[in-house]
């Protein structure tokens, strides 16, 4: 069975001292060299927010304030800061992360006016960022998904996976949680088991 690494923005703004700093974060890099070093992928795929500096899921963009949630093209967006905009330092992949192990790179968000958690489509489910074509296309079974943030991009990226067919396994280790409110990590991890992903300890 062929199996792919997703690691999910890595990325410095989500990282210690960024502008969308999650917590604990930098503390799943080791883990998750160790898992691209130990393993034999068939894959290993990073994902990269990498926004227009006008994005729409951007308090400033919208004179509104960060925690704030609006109506977006008919869904709820939550206002972040700024944050993973294109060509900028805060949306390179951390320092102490393993690029050279990536063998495909997905960029999401780039299109204004929707925002994109998962690695394999756009928050309103109108354009596929390629990522589920790519796997397919290597004949991938098994995903095992880490990074950032537990409770959003990964999330999202974990349901896509089974939705488009995939074995799903998220690594708890390799990830950590914004925990906007203190119970959404928790929350997360049991939606992720209701919808067929496994997690391993």
């Amino acid at each position: 069975m062929k199996k792919a690494l997703i690691v999910v923005d890595v990325q410095n703004d989500f990282c210690e001292g960024g502008a969308l700093a999650v917590p604990a974060a930098n503390s799943v890099i080791p883990y998750i060299n160790l898992l691209m070093d130990e393993n034999e992928y068939d894959q290993i795929v990073f994902t990269q927010d990498w926004h227009p500096k006008d994005h729409k899921s951007f308090a400033s963009t919208n004179g509104k304030n960060v925690g704030e949630t609006i109506n977006l093209n008919g869904i709820p967006q939550f206002m972040w800061p700024d944050h993973c905009v294109q060509g900028t330092f805060g949306a390179e992949f951390h320092r102490d992360l393993n690029v050279s192990k990536a063998t495909h790179i997905i960029q999401k968000g780039k299109n204004t006016e929707f925002d994109s958690y998962s690695g394999f489509q756009d928050n309103n489910h109108f354009m596929k960022t390629g990522l589920e074509d790519f796997l397919k296309y290597h004949d991938i079974q098994l995903v095992e998904i880490v990074g950032l943030a537990l409770d959003y991009c990964v999330k999202y990226t974990c349901i896509d996976a089974v939705n488009a067919g995939f074995i799903t396994c998220l690594h708890f280790n390799g990830t950590k949680a914004v925990n906007v409110k203190p119970e959404n990590g928790r929350d997360a991890i049991y939606q992720m088991l209701e919808s067929g992903v496994t997690v391993l300890g």
